[in-house]
């Protein structure tokens, strides 16, 4: 399932031939390993590919996890500024965003420097210290990155492609990037930029039916659970949702109509996202959705898609790579 990616004789002209790889964490030695194998280098007039056709399209949360953050960051900008790749944020930028940009009229970050926080953090801030000029840097190209991007044949988001919050982006924002104001918003609770940049960054949460809860890993009593957004054919609560100890204990009942229409559609283009620390052999979420994230930022292996056919909507398992 797994194989070195060969070329493909079918592609025509100039015809382009994408590598979509998800969450890196800080482990350069992982990107720079899976990068060599799917025949990149790089040499003194910077990288390239043993496939002029090829493109890299990165899926966010480039830091944090991982010791080599600043590696990583230096190892993905080259590659966009010089034309071979695309990336979208990811909640770990938006965080840092957040973390490293103070409220202009409290002077307080946007995001609290909570013991949690910090240790989350942590191996960014080993390498970027808070308000040094390099981190400053860093984030400055943090907020370049857009939410989401489409490509003719298919789409990429770090971690849900919510069509409704899709389409309100980019009414409001340039192509998904969001301008200094529509930062700050997106940090307040209670502000419409806040649910929105939390669904495409982190992953759509709904509400249980009242009187239900339950407590999560770390012994949280939650009353909200995380949807597998891309399962049109969940019918119960335990079917959909994600992140749960004891999915027997979620209400019997069936999913309500409202959620089951935000599920993303079978008819939509083929989407790409990582973030949600997969293990195990890389599997479909449905038909035209792929998560590729197989938990790199801790003992998993960083993994690529190769995407090279805009005729039809289908993801073939076979094309994921990885460097093992």
């Amino acid at each position: 399932m797994l194989r070195r990616i060969l070329r493909n004789p079918n592609l025509e002209g100039n015809a382009i031939q994408y590598l979509i790889i998800p969450d890196i964490h800080g482990q350069a030695d992982k990107l720079h390993d899976l990068l060599a194998h799917l025949g990149w280098k790089k040499g003194a007039s910077g990288w390239s590919s043993e496939h002029p056709e090829q493109e890299i399209v990165f899926l966010g949360d480039f830091i944090d996890r991982g010791l080599n953050n600043a590696k990583v960051i230096s190892t993905v900008r080259d590659l966009i500024d010089s034309g071979k790749a695309h990336a979208v944020m990811g909640n770990h930028e938006l965080n840092a965003i957040h973390f490293h940009t103070q409220h202009p009229e409290t002077g307080q970050p946007l995001r609290a420097h909570s013991d949690k926080n910090l240790r989350q953090h942590a191996s960014f801030l080993d390498e970027f210290s808070v308000g040094g000029a390099d981190a400053a840097e860093a984030i400055s190209w943090m907020r370049s990155l857009p939410l989401y991007k489409e490509f003719e044949g298919f789409r990429v988001v770090h971690a849900c492609w919510s069509e409704p919050a899709i389409a309100k982006l980019a009414k409001i924002s340039s192509r998904g990037v969001l301008s200094e104001d529509q930062f700050i918003a997106a940090a307040n609770e209670k502000d419409a930029l806040f649910s929105l940049a939390e669904t495409v960054t982190k992953g759509p949460e709904v509400a249980l039916p009242e009187g239900f809860s339950f407590s999560d890993k770390d012994g949280t009593e939650r009353r909200d659970v995380r949807v597998k957004w891309w399962s049109d054919r969940a019918k119960y609560w335990s079917d959909i949702a994600m992140s749960v100890p004891e999915p027997e204990k979620l209400p019997g009942s069936e999913i309500p109509a409202e959620i089951m229409q935000a599920t993303y559609p079978k008819n939509a283009k083929p989407v790409f996202f990582g973030h949600y620390w997969l293990t195990g052999t890389p599997v479909m979420q449905s038909e035209n959705a792929l998560c590729l994230d197989y938990s790199a930022g801790k003992d998993g292996p960083l993994l690529a898609y190769r995407f090279d056919d805009t005729t039809t909507n289908e993801i073939k398992i076979t094309n994921v790579l990885s460097a093992s």
